[in-house]
């Protein structure tokens, strides 16, 4: 039975190993069972799923998702961890522990080794210095993901769910928006962890979906356009992109672009959707194309 969702016995495991989170791995163990029981619900994890966790820490998530899940296979980077977690686990079979990054990991190899290659559900508690480059990894593998519901800093929570116009809307917006459709389940205090965070955290569901929000003829170009569009907020698209010879535009070309599709030529980037920038995309690689 899960017990480490709460204070007391997350002291115990501790101070059993003589331990404290470690701040260059983002470690903030969580003590609150109701938002454990409302990540394991909102991600909808059943005995027919196979789970992937990063960052299990001493196996408190971990613990809610084994009694849930058919299989879990989690992703520490931590290895003074693993005694731990081979005592906080070990009434559970149906766990995989991986000693390794999982910048590092073959996520591909991990679902095809636990799971016949079938699509996975992601489930974290994810460390705050590296939530995007995580996110980021897990669409970009290919990899079968179903869905990825993560507890995050807030305000990256914020950044993944805005649209157009939003103060919080940028590359990560867009970035999850073309992989799939983000939700946001609840937010976490920073009471609900040993040690407390500086920041408010929450919890986000993305699903993702079958082929990517809109289509685009290049994708790598599209994305260099969308950071290139946020690096400095404040400038036009016409100045930005013209500024990047990776993109090898004009500034009249840019404003070209914008005017064909009726947008005006001095707008941001922060008021186009991922539709817009698709559509940006493809008009200004014809055009780098004539020109070359």
């Amino acid at each position: 039975m899960a017990y480490l969702g709460n204070s007391a016995r997350t002291k115990e495991i501790l101070n059993k190993y003589n331990m404290s989170a470690k701040k260059k791995f983002g470690q903030n163990f969580l003590i609150d069972s109701g938002v454990l029981e409302n990540i394991v619900e909102a991600a909808g994890v059943t005995k027919e799923d196979c789970v992937l966790e990063i960052g299990p820490g001493i196996g408190t998530l971990t613990q809610y998702l084994a009694e849930a899940a058919g299989r879990v296979v989690a992703v520490e980077i931590d290895n003074t961890l693993m005694p731990v977690l081979s005592d906080t686990l070990s009434e559970y079979d149906n766990v995989t522990i991986i000693n390794d990054d999982v910048l590092k990991v073959d996520i591909q190899a991990v679902a095809k080794e636990h799971n016949a290659g079938k699509p996975m559900k992601v489930v974290a508690n994810l460390p705050y210095y590296i939530t995007t480059p995580i996110i980021m990894k897990l669409f970009e593998s290919g990899a079968p993901i179903e869905s990825i519901t993560v507890m995050v800093q807030k305000e990256v929570a914020d950044r993944m769910t805005e649209g157009p116009g939003s103060k919080d809307y940028g590359s990560l917006s867009l970035a999850v928006g073309y992989y799939a459709k983000p939700e946001s389940v609840c937010d976490v205090p920073p009471s609900s962890f040993i040690p407390q965070p500086n920041v408010g955290s929450a919890v986000v569901k993305l699903t993702r979906y079958d082929r990517p929000k809109v289509e685009v003829s290049d994708e790598k170009f599209m994305f260099e356009i969308i950071r290139t569009s946020f690096n400095q907020r404040r400038k036009t698209l016409s100045n930005s992109l013209s500024n990047n010879p990776a993109i090898g535009v004009s500034r009249q070309q840019v404003q070209d672009a914008l005017t064909k599709m009726g947008i005006n030529d001095k707008a941001r980037g922060e008021t186009l959707s991922l539709e817009q920038f698709a559509a940006l995309s493809d008009i200004l690689q014809r055009t780098g194309a004539m020109l070359n």
